[in-house]
């Protein structure tokens, strides 16, 4: 009888023990996810720099307008943008750097040049835009499902057509997928796909 009592205690330690383990381990492996999450979120928000080439549907109420744009990025120091497509406009370029911003058509040999010209920082096309509205928007969002990140902010400087943004990151790997533009309808005005892209 002494012998049954203590193997019953033995397999009721054991499993405690086993269930306990359980637990924690399910614990950390969910912790892990969150601190991935929050990181790949971190590495966006806290970029220096990136390299994209984008495809960018800009939708008004007449037409709807594709292009395939060139980008480049380094904080408080450069920004260049130049149009692959469509054919009529490709070669068309903005480059911003040290004050000065340059417009060119590389097609045409034609250039512009605009000394101690403030940065174009409203603009919506570039990544650190989204970035600094999501910084100033106290009440930005922020939703999670099994494959991306996706954060929610109101743009700065609104108007009708351009009022909110959604930023989509794949967890997988840490990089955007697509920005979408809404208007004060909460109907999408442009919508921007990452094909390519590089944070540093």
């Amino acid at each position: 009888m002494k012998r049954i009592f203590i193997t019953v205690i033995f397999i009721i330690a054991i499993v405690s023990f086993f269930l306990f383990f359980k637990k924690i381990n399910y614990k950390n492996i969910k912790n892990g996810n969150n601190i991935i999450s929050n990181s790949t979120e971190e590495n966006i928000l806290n970029m220096n720099s990136y390299k994209a080439q984008i495809e960018v549907t800009v939708n008004s109420n007449k037409n709807t307008n594709k292009y395939i744009i060139k980008q480049e990025y380094k904080e408080n120091d450069y920004a260049m943008q130049e149009v692959l497509q469509p054919e009529n406009i490709a070669g068309v370029k903005f480059n911003y750097k040290d004050n000065k911003l340059t417009i060119e058509n590389t097609k045409l040999n034609l250039q512009t040049i605009y000394e101690n010209y403030q940065y174009m920082g409203n603009n919506n096309l570039f990544l650190d835009s989204f970035i600094e509205d999501y910084k100033q928007d106290e009440n930005a969002k922020r939703e999670e499902n099994e494959e991306q990140i996706i954060l929610k902010a109101k743009i700065s400087q609104p108007n009708k057509y351009m009022a909110t943004k959604k930023l989509f990151i794949s967890k997988k790997t840490g990089k955007p997928i697509k920005l979408e533009v809404q208007d004060t309808t909460q109907n999408i005005s442009v919508y921007i796909l990452y094909n390519e892209i590089e944070i540093n």
